[in-house]
């Protein structure tokens, strides 16, 4: 339900709008005294996000047209019907509503910027905050645990660039990406004809990373030859590189992270237990972001200001439809899946605002319960277009399902039959068996 205000000029309009403080303002270009396309510069300068709406017959168009460009949300042609105007008064309304959201959620992400782009305000994440300070300045290894896609290497940097060493190198080292020889070469370096290819001596990474942090990415696929040598270098903070017994000594901070249950694979004999107790001197779980589902939108808004699959880097915006799809799925890809649902979603709107047809097709079917399917039959194509409906539905106080899944069938139908016939309309409207008047007057309203 909606309250207004009528006014009877624009002097009037405008001195209401400035004690009322509106949400949305319809505005007629023909009035007495100041015209509407005048009175909007004006309604825009006192509130800069107040969406209005113009009114005109369709012999001003080009005005209507010129209103939009200067700033007009969108217009609304002579007679007025009430579905059409009730449906731009939600989008407009929807539209501010999101723009305030997403302006409150890029002053929240000011506030971590300091934390390497991890982003959250739920509790779960909180706690993750506060470990991360409470860790940082010492020099004990820290374990990270957490599902693929939760962040696991930001976390790490979030703590060596909170810590003593935030002036020496971070150096990441993915445990599972490589063979036993070839990540014992990448640990510890390796000297001159060491084995087949060593031309040159090399210097690890443990190396490289003296002075600063080394990380140990998905620690929990590490062979255990090389979790031995791993384990003597903690203790005894040196090394030899590969084909050399002279030792080389670094001070580096050990973090490591990891998707896997340690305490299983240690049953299993495939992680060292005297490892696992050196590494996890101080553990950071992080959790699934099924877990904390209230931090979408704001993750949602900073990949949206990081220009996320915009070449040009600028912002895209998401409707209220798409952002209540992305807070119902469980994302068994944590965040790193978010995001790049986002980055798939900008790509295909195209610049226009993200919708739900926008998003990733196995989103939107897992969240029907369906699974994703070849040589699909109208009805099930229909039933995919009803969901559509239904679900943008069911954020409004009445929805309007049916009449927009019927438009959207009879405009294929309609814009079907005239490529056939070559935009006969005559012949178009024998074919449909619809009458010629009616068939025009649904071209002119389809834009066909």
């Amino acid at each position: 339900m909606y309250r207004g205000h009528l006014a009877a000029s624009a002097e009037e309009g405008l001195e209401l709008a400035a004690k009322e403080r509106p949400d949305l303002v319809l505005l007629d270009i023909r009035l007495p005294g100041i015209s509407g396309l005048d009175a909007l510069p004006r309604f825009r300068e006192q509130n800069p996000d107040l969406p209005v709406l113009i009114m005109t017959a369709h012999g001003t168009m080009e005005t209507a047209i010129e209103a939009t460009k200067r700033g007009a949300w969108n217009y609304l042609l002579k007679p007025i019907h009430n579905e059409d105007a009730l449906h731009h008064i939600r989008a407009a309304l929807e539209h501010r509503s999101l723009s305030r959201e997403v302006a409150q959620l890029k002053r929240e992400l000011e506030d971590w910027r300091g934390l390497e782009s991890l982003v959250g305000r739920s509790p779960a994440m909180q706690d993750v905050y506060r470990r991360i300070g409470a860790v940082a300045t010492s020099s004990s290894s820290v374990l990270i645990f957490g599902e693929s896609g939760t962040g696991k290497e930001l976390v790490a940097k979030a703590i060596h660039r909170h810590s003593d060493r935030a002036g020496g190198p971070f150096i990441a080292v993915n445990c599972a990406s490589m063979p036993e020889p070839l990540l014992e070469s990448e640990l510890y370096g390796h000297v001159k004809g060491a084995f087949t290819g060593a031309i040159r001596d090399k210097a690890g990474k443990a190396e490289v990373a003296d002075g600063g942090t080394l990380f140990l990415d998905e620690i929990g696929e590490m062979p255990l030859a090389i979790q031995a040598k791993l384990l003597r270098f903690l203790e005894e903070k040196r090394f030899e590189r590969v084909g050399s017994t002279e030792p080389v000594e670094v001070d580096v901070r050990i973090l490591a992270a990891t998707n896997l249950d340690l305490r299983v694979q240690i049953k299993k004999q495939l992680f060292r237990e005297d490892l696992y107790y050196r590494l996890n001197v101080v553990s950071i779980e992080l959790p699934p972001l099924r877990s904390h589902k209230d931090d979408i939108p704001l993750l949602v808004a900073r990949f949206l200001s990081a220009g996320a699959g915009e070449p040009s880097g600028k912002r895209a915006e998401i409707s209220q439809e798409a952002m209540k799809l992305l807070e119902r799925y469980d994302w068994p890809g944590n965040v790193r899946e978010l995001k790049n649902a986002i980055e798939h979603a900008v790509v295909l709107a195209q610049g226009k605002t993200i919708a739900p047809e926008h998003l990733p097709s196995h989103i939107l079917q897992s969240l029907r319960g369906e699974a994703p399917a070849q040589g699909q039959t109208l009805e099930d194509l229909i039933r995919q277009r009803t969901h559509r409906a239904l679900d943008v539905a069911e954020g409004q106080t009445e929805g309007n399902a049916y009449a927009e899944i019927s438009a959207d069938l009879e405009k294929v139908v309609i814009e079907t039959t005239l490529k056939r016939t070559g935009g006969n309309q005559v012949q178009a409207s024998k074919l449909l068996g619809i009458h010629r008047t009616t068939l025009r007057k649904k071209i002119e309203d389809y834009g066909l």
